[in-house]
């Protein structure tokens, strides 16, 4: 562990302890680099927005482990923020496979890094109960092993699955995660605030993240505070913003032949600024 891991690490842990934080979600160099800039004070990969810069579907398989490995450790170098690894379901199915794959992501310099229990595969889109607790009791394992005490995350995707009434559901896996060592506890999708609520609740005193990858007329950052939850990622909607902007001008260009859309760019001195002032 470098002196820099350690300062993020515990920098990442205390954001935990108390309050609500946002951790938004960069897709490449640049876009970690601003939101720095802008004043956040942790980061937070995006699986998909990764994938869509590399002209790759968010699909089980399709960014390998090592593509994955190479894009966070770049993440890790391009900001003094800790970050945290969307690390997906780990890069394998078994707990042996999890464990050293994690092993691997904290030695890229990550503050946390998220294990979910989601196979990718349709006909059965979640691991049992007992391998989906052991995975995680695996992924503790390799980071006590490590000797960095970087913040664990468990999620339970039975939002994102389509799992049918998923907060019971959702409730029993994420206190067994809790109990299996993860340090926060993550149900992409969940908006109800009722159902955050019951979350914050069943894992307590371990924090909660909550997603939130669309406007909402209910839940705002001091809203989600006041249910208890310590933790506010976006995923993949900034990058899907960047590529809203970009597909309306791309195709109002194609369509009219005219630049008009292109008033709504941010000014080339700003972002070159950004970049020439870094570090």
């Amino acid at each position: 562990m470098t002196s820099a891991q350690s300062s993020s690490v515990a920098a990442f842990r205390a954001l935990h302890a108390s309050g609500c934080f946002m951790l938004p979600n960069p897709w490449d160099v640049g876009s970690a680099v601003y939101l720095q800039h802008a004043g956040f004070a942790a980061l937070a990969t995006t699986s998909a927005g990764f994938a869509f810069s590399r002209g790759l579907p968010d699909d089980a398989g399709a960014v390998p482990l090592e593509m994955m490995l190479g894009h966070i450790r770049e993440i890790v170098a391009a900001t003094s923020l800790p970050v945290n690894a969307d690390f997906q379901q780990g890069f394998a199915d078994d707990p042996e496979g999890v464990a050293a794959h994690v092993a691997r992501c904290v030695a890229t310099g990550v503050a946390g890094l998220s294990i979910e229990d989601a196979t990718g595969r349709s006909d059965s889109p979640l691991y049992g109960a007992g391998l989906a607790v052991e995975r995680i009791r695996a992924a503790r394992a390799a980071i006590d092993a490590s000797g960095v005490p970087v913040v664990l995350t468990g999620r339970c995707e039975a939002w994102l699955v389509g799992q049918p009434d998923p907060l019971p559901f959702a409730l029993k896996r994420l206190v067994a995660y809790a109990e299996a060592g993860a340090d926060c506890l993550y149900a992409p999708g969940v908006r109800e605030p009722h159902d955050i609520a019951a979350i914050v609740t069943a894992v307590a005193p371990k924090p909660v993240n909550v997603l939130m990858s669309g406007p909402s007329t209910t839940l705002s950052v001091p809203r989600l505070a006041e249910l208890g939850v310590r933790r506010v990622s976006v995923g993949s909607a900034l990058a899907r913003v960047a590529w809203g902007a970009f597909i309306r001008a791309s195709r109002d260009i194609a369509a009219t032949g005219s630049f008009d859309s292109l008033a709504e760019a941010a000014p080339f001195s700003e972002i070159n600024d950004v970049f020439r002032n870094r570090g």
